[in-house]
């Protein structure tokens, strides 16, 4: 098993982070656009909310609400926020992400939606 099967299965261990799942329309969505268009969706999201050093609106820019299951997606994974990313995935807060720290997280947001489906 990998490091990412490993944090998936301890994350799936809090009540909090179980409790998000991708309801049948984000399903249906991610089999329509393919893994593809959601991985480079993923990209985008995560570049744009949480790659500064000190995001805007940090803890409060990932929608809880079902907009996206990229959004979903990082709820359950916790790669919501940089405090659940320190806390959950050691990337420490204040400091710009590296690009191997944002394809990790990526990896991390698409094997959960794998999971899901």
């Amino acid at each position: 098993m990998n490091d990412i099967e490993n944090k998936l299965n301890s994350l799936s261990k809090s009540k909090f982070r179980n409790s998000f799942h991708l309801n049948n329309k984000m399903k249906t969505y991610v089999k329509e656009k393919g893994i593809d268009k959601i991985k480079n969706d993923a990209y985008e999201l995560i570049t744009k909310r949480l790659s500064d050093a000190f995001p805007k609106n940090d803890g409060k820019q990932t929608p809880m609400k079902q907009v996206h299951p990229v959004f979903i997606a990082q709820h359950a994974t916790a790669t919501c926020c940089r405090g659940c990313l320190e806390k959950w995935h050691q990337i420490k807060k204040g400091k710009q992400l590296s690009s191997s720290e944002i394809d990790y997280i990526v990896n991390v947001i698409i094997a959960y939606i794998k999971r899901e489906l």
